[in-house]
């Protein structure tokens, strides 16, 4: 029964997928249209429908999301116009995966300054990006909701003292805390703010949007505005019945709690989307991976998946023995375009051929003829896919696969009853992160209270350091 819900869904997403982009075509809605999130505000705990609404008509009052976009926009395009070559986006989580997976996903719309990122606090991250750069001709944006995060503080200041002279200059902060950036030494003129509704990994939509709107442009950025809000629409309007973000979270219910599989493997058959399984591994596990319902009681059932996954054909030779023989069964969700940007069509035409491959040797698998190795080679079937099709990675395309996510996971948090929108979990370790640094540095008495796994475990390191 499993399988026949699995299979109803990718056929009806590929009937309904016209419908919500009209004629096949990347249309947006009109500028004035409103959208946003069935069964909440617009504004909603992540904010993320707001931002990319043409009239933001439901902000919170007071909060002027068009004035601040038109801002972002417009130092955006200043940027592309001027003497900078690089910009170097630092930033983690909510502040680092949205824009590094758009930007490399529309890598064929590039025409303003080269966009790098860097995230993690092993400095050999920071060092390897600043390899070749010129610090007179790189611009640094500082994107951090708090600006007190341990690993982007760390960077920005690294990133600072490299600058050197061209700092004062050379540097622009996105951050809900404008105080903190005018202490830090960037000017008012070169921060981007915005409010505390837009949850961090709904925010690329937002300020936080930054450099992916200097790599590809105001046109363009809007353009991906644009296709969030036509899912957006289609989310909100559809029926039950032909509602994908809908059709795609009872999917996922059904796999979770119908049939027990605690995982799912995302795989684009797209090299450009490499980074967009990462992206949806936080957007799911951070949304709903909670073990406690709304009111604070203990959840009766499971909750958020484990997300991973690998563009195809890469996967294909990696894990996916596993996928067709292994004693689990995995839930795997495809995504293909039906024509490339730039690729040669053979190399294309590949490609697909792969990605369907797969999904048919998933559902059907094949017996073989008796002999000594029947055993092995027998691929059993019967194996869940959901594939997802459209017809050209563009911004338009990729807002629009987004937001699809985005809905699925609101959905199937609302279905569970809870919040999808906290992320306490994240708090112990960066307490215990901040109580370990002066341990760390060595400074005297640091190491009192700790728990013995933990001593133990310094004490190695300050042997292997020696």
């Amino acid at each position: 029964e499993h399988r026949r819900l699995e299979g109803k869904a990718r056929c009806r997403s590929a009937r309904c997928a016209p419908r919500a982009c009209p004629g096949g075509g990347c249309r947006g809605p009109a500028r004035g249209d409103v959208c946003g999130r069935a069964g909440q505000p617009d504004r909603g705990p992540g904010g993320c429908s707001t931002w990319r609404c043409a009239a933001a008509r439901r902000a919170p009052p007071g909060d002027d999301v068009e004035g601040a976009r038109a801002d972002v926009l417009a130092f955006a395009e200043g940027v592309r116009a001027g003497s900078f070559t690089d910009v170097i986006n630092i930033g983690i989580g909510g502040s680092d995966l949205g824009p590094a997976m758009a930007v490399r996903a529309l890598s064929p719309d590039h025409d303003g300054p080269r966009v790098h990122f860097v995230s993690n606090v092993d400095g050999a991250h920071l060092a390897d990006t600043l390899r070749g750069l010129d610090p007179a001709t790189t611009l640094v944006i500082v994107a951090s909701k708090t600006f007190t995060t341990l690993e982007s503080m760390t960077n920005a200041r690294s990133a600072r003292a490299w600058l050197g002279g061209h700092a004062a200059d050379n540097m622009a902060a996105v951050s809900t805390n404008l105080a903190a950036c005018a202490e830090f030494g960037v000017p008012a003129e070169r921060v981007f703010g915005f409010w505390d509704w837009v949850g961090g990994r709904y925010s690329l939509w937002s300020a936080i949007g930054l450099s992916l709107a200097i790599a590809i442009g105001a046109r363009r950025f809007r353009a991906f505005l644009a296709g969030a809000a036509a899912m957006d629409r289609h989310f909100r309007e559809a029926a039950l019945e032909e509602n994908l973000p809908v059709l795609f979270a009872l999917a996922g219910i059904w796999r979770r709690n119908a049939m027990g599989w605690p995982t799912v493997a995302l795989i684009p058959y797209d090299q450009r989307l490499e980074r967009f399984p990462a992206y949806v591994q936080q957007l799911e596990m951070e949304s709903n991976g909670k073990c406690v319902t709304q009111d604070g009681s203990a959840h009766p059932c499971a909750t958020g998946p484990v997300v991973w996954g690998e563009p195809g054909t890469n996967a294909q030779h990696s894990f996916f023995q596993l996928l067709h023989q292994g004693t689990d069964v995995i839930p795997v969700d495809f995504i293909a375009a039906a024509r490339p940007r730039d690729a040669d069509t053979e190399h294309h035409r590949l490609l697909l051929a792969n990605c369907l491959a797969q999904s048919a040797a998933l559902a059907f698998g094949r017996a073989q003829a008796a002999d000594r190795l029947a055993p092995h080679r027998t691929f059993p079937g019967d194996r869940p896919s959901t594939t997802i099709l459209h017809r050209q990675l563009d911004p338009f395309a990729l807002g629009r696969l987004i937001a699809l996510y985005e809905h699925k996971v609101f959905t199937m948090g609302a279905i569970w009853d809870i919040n999808s929108f906290d992320q306490f979990g994240v708090e112990l370790g960066k307490a215990l992160a901040q109580r370990l640094a002066p341990v760390m540095r060595g400074e005297d008495g640091a190491d009192a209270g700790l728990d013995q796994s933990t001593a133990g475990l310094v004490a190695r390191i300050r042997e292997l350091e020696g």
